[in-house]
């Protein structure tokens, strides 16, 4: 195993303490040589272990003490955030509460986007979006569809609206979004409560709508926002089913193993 993967691998566990509450803001981190002996490398590996926990914003150095704990729930930005939430997964109820918020936020942005857009001059290339949305349906249609891809070309599709509104600041907000979820695989399967189809069948429901002109009515939109508020309902109950799951796992293993 190469010292990079024993480096990462250490400071996940590191993190994942920090995320767990076992270190408090403003402890100190075990020290370069605990980390060593705990871990069984040398030194100059274990300060780069902890350098790594501070590039996750879980630590800080602080001169002539060594690294401190920092308050990350309280004081942590966008990238403290997604590395928390990553870190999350085994503590069901922290995972369920950063998860939910995070659907509430891409929600209120997936939602606001498509109504900016549809009362739009509607300026992103037609081609561009058809092809995106062709894309979809082609994967969406495996045998063992990537739900991983799928989400994706979402984001892409979603990405495009907010460059033609000109709306830098969400596109960033979506992209983090985005990230977060795309690299916990739990959080991307709870995004397929429903069959990948039913994401196609929107996209193109949506596509003829700007293809029209005409735009929907106001009963239209309101059930839409409707539809849209229960499909994230689900995707969040689908996520405390599966972070649900692998705890009852992981307690029977322990369990097994005591």
């Amino acid at each position: 195993m190469g010292s990079q993967t024993v480096v990462a691998d250490v400071a996940d566990e590191l993190a994942r303490r920090v995320a767990a509450g076992e270190y408090q803001p403003g402890d100190l981190t075990p020290s370069v040589r605990q980390v060593a002996e705990e871990f069984d490398m040398n030194r100059a590996t274990a300060q780069l272990t902890l350098g790594r926990l501070e590039s996750y914003g879980f630590a800080e150095a602080q001169r002539g003490k060594g690294f401190t704990i920092r308050d990350v729930r309280r004081a942590g930005g966008v990238e403290v955030y997604r590395q928390l939430f990553r870190f999350s997964i085994p503590m069901p109820d922290l995972a369920i509460e950063m998860f939910r918020d995070i659907v509430d936020v891409e929600r209120s942005l997936v939602l606001e986007t498509l109504l900016a857009y549809t009362g739009s001059a509607h300026e992103a290339d037609a081609a561009e979006l058809k092809a995106l949305i062709d894309e979809l349906e082609t994967s969406a249609r495996q045998d063992d569809p990537d739900f991983s891809q799928i989400l994706a070309i979402e984001v892409a599709l979603v990405r495009r609206l907010l460059t033609a509104l000109g709306r830098t600041m969400q596109r960033a907000i979506l992209n983090s979004i985005g990230e977060m979820v795309l690299e916990v695989p739990e959080a991307v399967e709870a995004y397929f409560a429903g069959a990948p189809d039913l994401h196609v069948l929107v996209w193109r429901a949506l596509a003829a709508v700007w293809d029209s002109g005409s735009g929907p009515s106001d009963a239209q939109i309101a059930l839409f926002e409707d539809l849209l508020g229960t499909y994230h309902e689900k995707v969040v109950l689908r996520f405390e089913e599966i972070v649900g799951a692998l705890a009852e796992r992981s307690g029977a293993v322990h369990a097994a193993t005591a």
